[in-house]
Formats: C-alpha cells, sequence, structure tokens
C-alpha cells in the first residue's frame, strides 16, 4: 500500500508539472506595453513586466510607421547583467521598464516597439511589435508634462510624495548605503593623506576639520550635479555611463594604484607646492582649498561608480526642473557617504601606529582595491575576455605580493602564515580565471565548467527534419506512420539551446526516440507561417515539444514547455509514447 501511495503521488506530481509548464501569460499580459508623448522631443515607453518575466535590452528597435520621425538613442535605466552560456553577457530587465526615447517630430505620429522576452521557467518569446499613436505636448524639454506624472523610480516618487525632512534623511541613508561600497574605497587613502600630510603633530580637532572639508566639497560637487540636471533637463548619469568616461576614470583608477605599489610618486609641481605653502605660513587654517580641491576630484572620479543610484533622482529633477529639491537631496546623499570618512579622518591618528612597515602593507592593499574597482568599473565596456583576464591578472600578481610562491621560514609566525595562505588561495583563483579563458569560458563565477566536457568525445544532437508550415506540418503527420515529436526551435530561445546541448545529446534520450519520427519547426524568423505554427498548438513561443501517436493525434495530456534535463525529460518521453 505504501508503495502504491508513493507512486500515487509521484504520478500527479509529474502530471501538476506538466499543467503547470503551460500556463504561461501571453505575451501582451507578461509584458504590458504603452507610450506616451512627455514634451515636444521626448516619448515615454513603458513596460510592466509580470513577475518571473524579463525583456532583453539588445533587442529593442524603434520606428515610425507615419510621418517623418527621428529618433535619438534611447535612455534606459540600468539593468540586470546575465550571465548566458549561449549569448554570453546581456541586459535583462524585470518588473518595470521606463524607456526615454528623444523624437524629432512636427505632429502626430505612430510608434512602432519591437521587444523581445522570456520567462524564467524556461519559454522565450518571439519578438513582439506593439503600436501607439504618440501626440508631443507643447512642452518644454525638461518640464513636467502632468503633476501627477509617474517617474519610474523609487527615488523620484519619494521626491515626489514625501516631505523635505523625509527627503533629506532618506537622502542621507542611501549616502550611508553606498558608504559601504567599492565605490568609496578610492577615498580612504586620499583623505588619510591629507591628513598624514599635515604632519604628526595635528590634533583631533584638526583632523575633523580637514576631513570635514573635504565631505563637505564632495557633497557640494552632488548637489551641483543635481542643480545641474534640473536647469538642463538632462540626465547627467548618462553622460557619466559613457564607455569613454568610464575608460577615463578607470585609467585614474589604474594611475592612483601604481602610486600606491611604489612605481612613482603622485605630487603637485613644486612651483605649486611653494605658493600653498607660502599661502598656509600667512593662513591658520592652512591649504584648506587644497582639501576642498581634492574632495571635489575624488566626487568627479567616484561619479561613474555611483550613477546607478543617482539616476532615479537626476531623472526626476530633469522632469520637475526642481533644482533646489533635488540639489539639497544629492548634497544630504553626499553627507551620508562621507560620514564615515570623516570617522576614518579623525580616528586615524589614534587607531593606528604612528610609523612602521604597516604603511607599505596598507599602501598596497589599497592599490589592489583601486585596481579592482577599476575592473568593475569598466566592465559594463568591454568584452568577456577582457575582463577575466584583468581579474586573473589582478589576483596572480596580488600572490606574488602576498609571497604565495615563496617558502616560509622555520619560525614564521601566524599572520605570515596567514597571508601567505590567503596568497595562495588568490593564486589558485587566478589560475583558474586564465586557464577558463583560454579554454573558452566567458563566465568569471564558473571559469572551470567549460572543461567538464573537454575530454568526452564530440556530442552528436538529434536528427529533425523541418517543417516551415501547417499545410507541411499536416501532410507529415498524415504519412508518418509511427509516433511524433513536434519541436518548436528558436536561433534566439536559450532554452531550445539548452535542449540541444544538454537533452537532446544524451544516449539514453537518442534510444528512446529511434523509433520516433523527429519534426522540428524553426520559428526563428518569426514569419506569418511560424505565428500561425505557433498559434495552432497555442504555444507563445519555444521551446515547445508535442507528441502525436500513429494517427497523428497530440497527446496533450503531455507537452514539454521549458527546459527539462535529460531525467525530467525520460520521465516525459516515457509518458508520451507508453
Amino acid at each position: 500500500m505504501l508503495k502504491r501511495l508513493i507512486l500515487a503521488a509521484l504520478l500527479l506530481f509529474s502530471f501538476g508539472s506538466s499543467f503547470a509548464a503551460d500556463d504561461f501569460l501571453p505575451p501582451d499580459k507578461a509584458f504590458r506595453f504603452s507610450a506616451r508623448g512627455i514634451d515636444r522631443q521626448t516619448v515615454e515607453v513603458r513596460y510592466d513586466i509580470a513577475d518571473g518575466y524579463y525583456l532583453y535590452k539588445e533587442r529593442f528597435k524603434f520606428a515610425a510607421e507615419t510621418g517623418s520621425i527621428k529618433f535619438g538613442t534611447p535612455l534606459f535605466p540600468p539593468g540586470k547583467v546575465k550571465m548566458d552560456d549561449m549569448f554570453g553577457k546581456v541586459e535583462i530587465f524585470h518588473h518595470e521598464l521606463v524607456i526615454r526615447l528623444p523624437v524629432d517630430a512636427t505632429g502626430p505620429f505612430k510608434l512602432k516597439v519591437t521587444s523581445q522576452g522570456c520567462a524564467e521557467a524556461g519559454i522565450c518569446y518571439p519578438p513582439q511589435a506593439q503600436t501607439s499613436d504618440i501626440e508631443l505636448p507643447d512642452i518644454a524639454p525638461g518640464a513636467s508634462a502632468s503633476g501627477n506624472a509617474d517617474d519610474g523610480s523609487r527615488a523620484g516618487a519619494l521626491l515626489r510624495q514625501a516631505s523635505l525632512w523625509l527627503i533629506l534623511a532618506s537622502f542621507f541613508g542611501f549616502g550611508l548605503l553606498l558608504a559601504g561600497t567599492p565605490c568609496v574605497f578610492p577615498m580612504i587613502p586620499i583623505l588619510s593623506g591629507i591628513i598624514a600630510g599635515h604632519g604628526h603633530h595635528i590634533g583631533k580637532g584638526r583632523a575633523f576639520g580637514l576631513s570635514s572639508i573635504y565631505v563637505l566639497a564632495m557633497a557640494v560637487t552632488y548637489a551641483l550635479a543635481g542643480v545641474a540636471a534640473g536647469l538642463s533637463g538632462t540626465l547627467l548619469t548618462n553622460a557619466l555611463q559613457n564607455p569613454w568616461v568610464l575608460s577615463a576614470f578607470g585609467l585614474v583608477f589604474v594611475a592612483l594604484s601604481l602610486s600606491m605599489f611604489g612605481f612613482y610618486e603622485l605630487q603637485m609641481p613644486s612651483f605649486l607646492q611653494s605658493k600653498l605653502s607660502e599661502t598656509a605660513s600667512h593662513q591658520h587654517s592652512g591649504s584648506l582649498w587644497g582639501v576642498a580641491a581634492m574632495g571635489a576630484l575624488s566626487a568627479l572620479i567616484v561619479g561613474p561608480c555611483v550613477a546607478a543610484p543617482l539616476a532615479g533622482a537626476l531623472l526626476y529633477i530633469a522632469k520637475t526642473r526642481n533644482a533646489l529639491l533635488g540639489g539639497s537631496a544629492l548634497f544630504a546623499m553626499g553627507l551620508g557617504m562621507g560620514t564615515p570618512l570623516i570617522l576614518v579622518g579623525v580616528f586615524t591618528r589614534g587607531l593606528l601606529p604612528h610609523a612602521g612597515p604597516w604603511m607599505e602593507a596598507v599602501k598596497k592593499f589599497f592599490g589592489v582595491l583601486l585596481l579592482g574597482v577599476a575592473i568593475w568599473l569598466v566592465s559594463p565596456v568591454i568584452p568577456a575576455v577582457a575582463h577575466m583576464l584583468a581579474w586573473a591578472a589582478l589576483l596572480i600578481v596580488s600572490a606574488i605580493y602576498l609571497h604565495a610562491v615563496d617558502p616560509l621560514p622555520a619560525n614564521a609566525h601566524g599572520w605570515q602564515r596567514f597571508w601567505k595562505g590567503l596568497g595562495v588561495v588568490a593564486l589558485l583563483l587566478g589560475a583558474s580565471l586564465l586557464v577558463g579563458v583560454l579554454a573558452g569560458s566567458r563566465d568569471p563565477l564558473q571559469p572551470l565548467a567549460i572543461l567538464k566536457s573537454a575530454g568526452a568525445a564530440p556530442q552528436v544532437g538529434l536528427k529533425f527534419e523541418k517543417v516551415a508550415s501547417i499545410a507541411d506540418l499536416d501532410a507529415r503527420l498524415k504519412s508518418a506512420g509511427r509516433p511524433v515529436m513536434l519541436d518548436f526551435y528558436a536561433d534566439w530561445c536559450v532554452s531550445c539551446k539548452e535542449m540541444e546541448r544538454f537533452t537532446f545529446t544524451d544516449l539514453a534520450v537518442q534510444a528512446r526516440l529511434k523509433d520516433v519520427l523527429l519534426l522540428q519547426a524553426d520559428v526563428t524568423g518569426n514569419t506569418e507561417a511560424d505565428l500561425a505554427l505557433l498559434k495552432r498548438f497555442e504555444l507563445f513561443g519555444p521551446p515547445g515539444i508535442l507528441f502525436f501517436d500513429k494517427a497523428g493525434v497530440e497527446n496533450k495530456a503531455v507537452r514539454v514547455v521549458g527546459f527539462q534535463n535529460v531525467e525530467e525529460f525520460l520521465v516525459s518521453l516515457n509518458r508520451a509514447l507508453n
């Protein structure tokens, strides 16, 4: 009896899984589309994306079905980077997507937007073309088309609905959170160097003053960016995310890191040093302008790193032109980012030894951090190969500095052994990245996964016969005289590629299908015939695998929608063919 109950439970689970796989939303429900003109030069395209679904950034296309219209470069919010086994690094959007599309139009027109998305459960939809009639209101760019307009960002909603004090307190909290990210690490050695440069006699009060000036200058720089966005109606974070800007600031980080490693010493020209020294001798406050300049420069350097958190606030400012409110919010956020820096500046002298070999170790530590931030900063705009090679080089060189390959003395103390152990770990990680990228891997989190099948014999997949239309399919089903499996496939379908590589190459699967006619409908082109085939079987897109008996009648109780591994697919085959 117990065995029968377990068997019944397994059957219910398998049938439930089959029916659940078919329970996908139609594309117009999974990706709800709308578009409207928000000023005389801008169209807002919005997608409300259902939970468990996502859209690809690179699949968007914009065209005008009516009128002579010119489009500018669409402005996308930051997406989520997805490492895909088939397509490499792609950017996707979940939940909500708001695109700003610059246009040059003289009157109403019909906008056509083509997009493509997938369900997390495995199905990929064909490209979807949707249209909307657009009228551009006679409002200057940057002004708000409606006082109740949704800005498409949480930061914007906060600015619109909250009181002034809640806004300032919230953005101060955002700044504190950002202070814990790698973005702020480069500021620590800069500020520590400023404090150290004023001599060993400096007190905590003086250190507090210098640190405060540094942080205030940094906060004022962010506030000016907010004010400029409000006055110009442009989103400055998009400029900061430009590949050339990211690369330039990445090189700045590299230059700073090399100075930490002792390759050279960064200092002002001698005539400027003399001028500052002369000024400092006549003023009790010393070179405070130099400290403020370093604070402003630091804010500019890390600006691209924190561009994503700033995007919501600057977007709202650019729309409403409320530069004073936006500038105040960004100033509060800068203060939040700088509060931990003030603590570092005040307590640097009290917490650290006055001199010794630790200073060189700290410099090298910050040098490694600066190089890591540089790699992270430029990773969105460099190939995956260069990204992995950069991390491999950083880890291996760091391991050398940690004496990973040097023998330990017989009387080595605990810390020496600890740092050597870290060096060995870094060396192994760097070597794995190097071997992985040379073997063809493009995933820095799993660099050696590609070696799993390196020594295996080449795997051969299933041999399908193509069907191009409903009439073609009906003819093949009628003349088959044996069970039929119909596979819906597309080149842009990730789960289709996974089935092709991991499931259809299995010998047990191939043996189970040896007496089955294998047909495949390739709907890559998304033609009328492709759409008709999908509609015939009420499918929204590939992958979809259907089974027919000898008479050409579909077994609707068994459908495979989405990826299945070998074990799951063999269960589906047994149910379908028995």
